[in-house]
């Protein structure tokens, strides 16, 4: 039995995707956005024990070395993300496929489908295609919200089962890529035409920072760059605005985009063919 580590879940949401959906958030990320507003995603616990320290509620416990949580003691007052060094959580848990089915089943019939989302989910592809597979037969939309860095083309089995990929494109220039994220954007590039093709591509999202990266020219060439399968693949453009909430103190440090830089970004996209653009 394969099994995933896993922040959280949220039963119902309606902005993870089409209709209401179940979400499902992986632990651990390959990227290290300096905007991420759930840095504590990023890393795997170390077990160093300072959240235990710190704990209001003592819902952690230091075990052999290993930190344990017990969900009904935590009052949910984050104090142990705010304690921790690392970019990581206590609060997770090690749950296999069928574990996540039956707490899916639970919300049943009030939901469309589910999403897989994080830190980044596809770094635990062999457990996608199966949670993926056992939710299709339950006639539940599945889609997975990417950062992009894991190679579909390589390997489009984890696609068997997926009904869309909703990728994030932080920058297309590499430098202003690595930039943000301490990582280049090469595959994130490719994949957004490789999914776009195979009409596997619904949507694209982008973090708008202004005077920091190119906002103008990335927008400007992913909508130009995936122009052509906008008739067969309508895919939807989410425009994000940077704000600080989350977002660790040392990079609280970017401007807020105004609308004016918004519309102009948005009219941009609408007149390299997107039709459906979102403002939020």
């Amino acid at each position: 039995m394969t099994k995933a580590l896993i922040n959280k879940i949220i039963d119902y949401s309606v902005v993870d995707g089409p209709g209401n959906r179940t979400v499902i958030f992986f632990q651990g990320c390959n990227l290290n956005c300096h905007y991420c507003h759930n840095p504590e995603t990023i890393n795997k616990c170390n077990n160093c024990g300072l959240c235990v320290e710190t704990c209001p509620t003592h819902a952690l416990k230091l075990i052999n070395g290993i930190v344990t949580y017990d969900q009904q003691l935590c009052c949910n007052c984050d104090t142990c993300l705010k304690t921790c060094q690392n970019n990581s959580s206590p609060k997770t848990s090690l749950m296999d496929e069928k574990e996540i089915l039956e707490h899916i089943l639970g919300n049943l019939p009030f939901i469309r489908g589910i999403t897989l989302s994080g830190g980044e989910c596809t770094l635990n592809a062999e457990f996608i295609k199966k949670l993926f597979a056992l939710t299709k037969k339950l006639n539940l939309t599945n889609l997975l919200d990417s950062n992009g860095t894991y190679d579909f083309q390589n390997d489009p089995t984890i696609l068997n089962d997926c009904d869309g990929v909703m990728l994030d494109i932080k920058a297309f220039d590499p430098i202003d890529h690595e930039k943000i994220t301490d990582h280049h954007n090469e595959m994130i590039i490719n994949n957004a035409v490789f999914l776009a093709k195979i009409a596997k591509l619904t949507e694209i999202r982008t973090v708008i920072i202004p005077d920091h990266i190119d906002n103008i020219n990335t927008v400007t060439k992913i909508s130009q760059l995936l122009k052509p399968y906008q008739k067969t693949n309508r895919i939807k453009y989410k425009l994000i605005k940077y704000r600080p909430f989350g977002v660790r103190a040392c990079y609280q440090i970017y401007k807020q985009p105004d609308e004016k830089l918004m519309n102009q970004l948005a009219k941009i996209a609408k007149e390299n063919g997107f039709e459906d653009i979102t403002i939020i």
